[in-house]
């Protein structure tokens, strides 16, 4: 950004993304995407739009800040294995996760999300 520009703007519903298959060793069922688009830094924290087509997946996560834009799923967090906690995902929803933390997400259709992340 040069020094005449006084902000950034971006279409965060329709802001097009690029997607991957999720790999085997992290796929739970289905056969999920994943695609994200990165926007910008902001004084150490990354932020932009990242989303996940119907299906199930493993992830280790970074510190993270996100509010689902579209869609909806569910997010386990596991501890040693386990199932310890579960977070309902709908659009509005605003979930803090911390670095390291083991999930699945659960995704009936596809969940777009904003996101702030540092890692």
């Amino acid at each position: 950004m040069s020094d005449l520009e006084p902000f950034t703007a971006f279409e965060a519903f329709d802001t097009a993304l690029e997607h991957e298959a999720v790999s085997p060793e992290q796929t739970v069922e289905g056969a999920p995407t994943t695609g994200v688009a990165e926007l910008g830094e902001l004084g150490g924290v990354d932020y932009g739009v990242w989303e996940m087509t119907a299906g199930a997946m493993r992830d280790i996560e970074l510190d993270e800040v996100f509010i689902v834009l579209e869609g909806s799923g569910e997010v386990t967090l596991l501890q040693d294995g386990a199932e310890v906690a579960h977070l309902d995902l709908r659009p509005g929803t605003t979930v803090r996760l911390t670095a390291g933390m083991s999930t699945v997400w659960t995704i009936p259709e596809r969940l777009r999300k904003f996101y702030l992340a540092v890692g």
